[in-house]
């Protein structure tokens, strides 16, 4: 994912302009990165590496939304919400 591409992500989830470390930024992240390879993974069905790549990145992701839900609670529902995605 190119520089420019995570810049709109960084604004919608971040807590600030520079903010590229929170939770809420790098799951935000995770979930884009993660839904790339699906639609890439359609055309190519064999493509073996992308798919071991797609399931860390959904373990990674996992983590991070049982960290947020564990440490806040009203923010885990937020993110969840806003990205789609559910546990």
């Amino acid at each position: 994912m190119e520089g420019y591409q995570k810049k709109p992500i960084i604004k919608a989830f971040g807590r600030h302009e520079k903010d590229t470390g929170s939770t809420d930024v790098q799951l935000a992240i995770l979930t884009r990165r993660i839904d790339a390879l699906n639609e890439h993974l359609n055309f190519h069905k064999h493509d073996y590496h992308c798919k071991r790549s797609l399931g860390a990145l959904i373990g990674q992701r996992r983590r991070l939304l049982a960290y947020l839900e564990r440490e806040e609670p009203d923010r885990y529902q937020q993110v969840i919400e806003k990205l789609g995605v559910r546990k």
